[in-house]
C-alpha cells in the first residue's frame, strides 16, 4: 500500500482594495476674511470715490436733484479755481508748516515724556501719569475758552503760533510711546548702562532706533489731526494770510453761492496728503498697535 501525499496548498493571497486617494481640499488664492472685508472696504472708499468723480463735475450737475452720479465729461473748472486762487498756495504752506513742526514737537517731547515714565521712577509718577491720561477724556470744548485766553496772554492770536503751541505735545502721544517703550526688553539698555552710556544715549542710540513703528504711528496720527484741524483755526485765526487750508476752503462756500465743484476739488487736493502718509506708514502703524497694545 502505497501511501499518497497531498499536493500542497496554495496559499491564495488576498489583497485589500486601494483606498481612494484623500481629496485635496480647495483652498482659496486669498484669506477667507477677504470676502466680508472687501465689501467693508468698499462701502468705506464710496465717499471718496464720489469725492473725486464730483470735482470732475459741473456745479449744474452736482446740483442736480437727483444728483449725477456720473459726470458728463472731464470738467477741470473746480482745479481751476482753486488753483488759481492767489492764497491757496499760502493757505498750503501754512498747513504744511504747522503740521510739521507740531509733528516734529510731538516726537521730541512724546519720546521724552513717554521713556521717563516707562523708565524712571520718581515720587508721583504714576498719579501723574494717571492725571495725563485722564486729561485724554475731557473735550476740546471745554478746553476751548482756556486755550484761547492763554494765547491772547501770550499774543499768539491771529498767527500761526496759537495754532502750534497748544499741540507741542499731546497726552496720546506720550502715552503711545510710554506702552511700546515698556515693551522693550530692559536687558538691551542694561548692557549699555554697564559699557558707560549715559540716558540719553541709550534713549538715542538703542531705544529711537527699535521705536520706529510707534514714531510713524505718533507722527502719523498728529499729522492727520493737525492737517484736519478747522475747529480751532476758526477760533483763533482772523486773517486770512494766516488760514490753514481747512479754513481757506470754507471761503469757497458763500451765504447764497456755494462753489461745489471748487469745494470738492480743494478736499482732493487736500485729502491726498494725509491719504499718501497713511498708506506709506500703513505697517508701522499696524505694527505699533499691536506692540503697544500686548504689554504694559
Amino acid at each position: 500500500m502505497t501511501a499518497t501525499s497531498a499536493p500542497p496548498a496554495t496559499a491564495h493571497a488576498t489583497t485589500a482594495p486601494a483606498a481612494p486617494p484623500p481629496r485635496r481640499r480647495r483652498r482659496l488664492p486669498f484669506s477667507p476674511w477677504h470676502l466680508l472685508l472687501a465689501p467693508l472696504a468698499l462701502a468705506f472708499a464710496v465717499p471718496l470715490i464720489w469725492l473725486l468723480l464730483s470735482s470732475v463735475m459741473r456745479n449744474e450737475e452736482i446740483n442736480r436733484f437727483p444728483p449725477a452720479l456720473w459726470p458728463s465729461g472731464i470738467h477741470l473748472g473746480g482745479y481751476r479755481y482753486v488753483l488759481g486762487n492767489a492764497m491757496f498756495p499760502r493757505w498750503f504752506a501754512n498747513s504744511l508748516i504747522v503740521s510739521a513742526v507740531t509733528v516734529t514737537a510731538n516726537l521730541v517731547f512724546g519720546t521724552l515724556g513717554g521713556y521717563a515714565f516707562a523708565r524712571m521712577r520718581f515720587a508721583g509718577s504714576r498719579l501723574l501719569l494717571a492725571l495725563m491720561m485722564a486729561t485724554m477724556a475731557i473735550p476740546f470744548q471745554l478746553t476751548m475758552i482756556p486755550t484761547f485766553l492763554v494765547m491772547k496772554w501770550l499774543g499768539l492770536i491771529d498767527t500761526l503760533g496759537a495754532l502750534i503751541v497748544p499741540s507741542l505735545v499731546t497726552p496720546f502721544a506720550v502715552f503711545l510711546l510710554r506702552q511700546f517703550f515698556v515693551s522693550l526688553p530692559r536687558e538691551l539698555e542694561e548692557a549699555a548702562w554697564i559699557d558707560g552710556c549715559s540716558r540719553l544715549r541709550v534713549l538715542w542710540q538703542i531705544v529711537l532706533p527699535l521705536s520706529r513703528p510707534a514714531l510713524s504711528t505718533v507722527a502719523v496720527l498728529t499729522f492727520l489731526s493737525t492737517w484736519n484741524d478747522l475747529t480751532w483755526p476758526l477760533i483763533a485765526i482772523n486773517h486770512d494770510t494766516q488760514y490753514t487750508l481747512q479754513l481757506g476752503l470754507t471761503t469757497f462756500q458763500g451765504q447764497h453761492h456755494t462753489q461745489w465743484a471748487a469745494v470738492m476739488a480743494g478736499n482732493v487736493i487736500t485729502v491726498l496728503p494725509v491719504l499718501l502718509a497713511f498708506l506709506g506708514a500703513q505697517r508701522a502703524f499696524i505694527q505699533s498697535i499691536t506692540s503697544s497694545g500686548l504689554k504694559g
